[in-house]
């Protein structure tokens, strides 16, 4: 635990790390990854090169240290910090690397304003966060190890099954290569895959895009031009092919509850919203499904979302910005919050899920807000750095 000595440097010193808090970042990354070169993998390059990440970064400490006495307030977020911690299987020996790398990027920016007591207040507020990391993390990989069918770490999957859904989209099935069972997991979670490229390491984490089953996990995956994992599993694994997956994580599940469910989804958003949808209307539950995507030939799970009709209260529209000749979606153009208010029944509780591109999911946040729906109510999953999502005012594309 922090001294009040130490507590009080933090917040005295608070607004200057805030200030130079991009640049510490942006410091920070280039010496972790030289001098531990090991931990470059559970890294997205993509979003070093665009300064997403060092921005994230900023924006924890920040947060951080503007809350040091009153760490409660960050629980919702630590708890995010944790599953995605636990679907890289990140360990204590990183959180060391991380420590070290972070306290040098603070002196190479702050120079001498880095006193001995400064630095050593910053060093124990950096310890008093990794030790709360850290405890849960081992806490949530012994009790996924404990469950029928779990593990911890890696564990060699085979693919068994692959399915294109679309031009840019094809789903990936996986069953273990040792034959066992695969432990349950909340619709809406995602997988931490583990893949070697060329001989490099590379992490990725992708939505399980159908209901449990005991057996296998499936994935869907958009190919993204220049993407190093996408068009690897696109154009490299084949059927019988194997890479390493670790158990199943993530925040972004339905919430208990009796209240309505849309799903608001643009592209590859698609896939928790499937699961999603098919437990909500197993419970019960009334389930609007808005999905945007600029034509026919990308919009993927076609069959599989009109099959849901079948299930329950079910109601589908579809908003395709660029149609084709043929094709006949329910909107063209944009989303817009005249759309998405078609969707909400006045009197009636709705829970709204959110998947899709960045620019998307901010305007369909905006437009959620501007329709009265409460910010306790919206959820959204957001693959890459922990931005704020800055809730602009539509219109919406995919």
């Amino acid at each position: 635990m922090l001294t009040q000595a130490q507590t009080d440097i933090i917040k005295a010193t608070a607004p200057v790390v805030a200030e130079h808090a991009v640049e510490i970042t942006s410091t920070f990354y280039p010496i972790l990854f030289e001098k531990f070169p090991e931990v470059r993998a559970v890294f997205n390059q993509s979003h070093q090169r665009g300064g997403t990440q060092p921005q994230a970064l900023a924006n924890a400490i920040i947060a951080y240290a503007s809350n040091i006495d009153r760490l409660d307030a960050l629980k919702p977020a630590l708890r995010c910090i944790v599953e995605k911690h636990v679907s890289l299987n990140i360990t204590p020996d990183q959180y060391k690397a991380v420590g070290s790398s972070l306290m040098e990027a603070i002196g190479r920016v702050l120079g001498d304003a880095v006193t001995p007591d400064v630095a050593d207040a910053w060093g124990a507020a950096y310890w008093q966060l990794a030790d709360i990391l850290i405890a849960a993390e081992d806490s949530e990989y012994s009790r996924k190890a404990a469950l029928p069918g779990g593990w911890r770490g890696a564990r060699r999957m085979r693919l068994v099954e692959k399915t294109p859904e679309s031009a840019v989209i094809t789903s990936f099935r996986f069953a273990p290569a040792d034959g066992g069972p695969v432990m349950d997991f909340l619709p809406g979670q995602y997988l931490g895959v583990r893949l070697s490229i060329d001989g490099e390491t590379v992490h990725r984490n992708y939505s399980l895009s159908d209901s449990p089953d005991g057996r296998t996990y499936r994935i869907s995956v958009k190919r993204e031009p220049g993407g190093v994992a996408s068009n690897f599993l696109h154009n490299r694994l084949a059927v019988g092919g194997e890479i390493d997956v670790y158990p199943p994580a993530g925040e972004f599940v339905l919430q208990p509850g009796e209240a309505d469910v849309l799903l608001v989804t643009a592209g590859v958003g698609q896939t928790p919203a499937l699961p999603l949808a098919r437990q909500a209307l197993a419970d019960g539950r009334r389930v609007r499904y808005l999905h945007a995507a600029l034509n026919g030939t990308v919009h993927a799970f076609r069959g599989s979302v009109e099959g849901l009709a079948q299930a329950g209260d079910f109601r589908q529209v579809i908003c395709y910005s660029e149609p084709q000749p043929g094709d006949r979606p329910d909107a063209t153009g944009f989303v817009t919050p005249a759309l998405l208010a078609g969707l909400l029944e006045p009197g009636r509780r709705t829970d709204a899920y959110v998947v899709g591109p960045k620019p998307f999911m901010a305007c369909v946040l905006g437009a959620l807000k501007e329709l009265g729906v409460p910010q306790d109510r919206v959820f959204y999953e957001f693959f890459g750095p922990g931005e704020a999502l800055v809730q602009e005012t539509p219109p919406m594309r995919a």
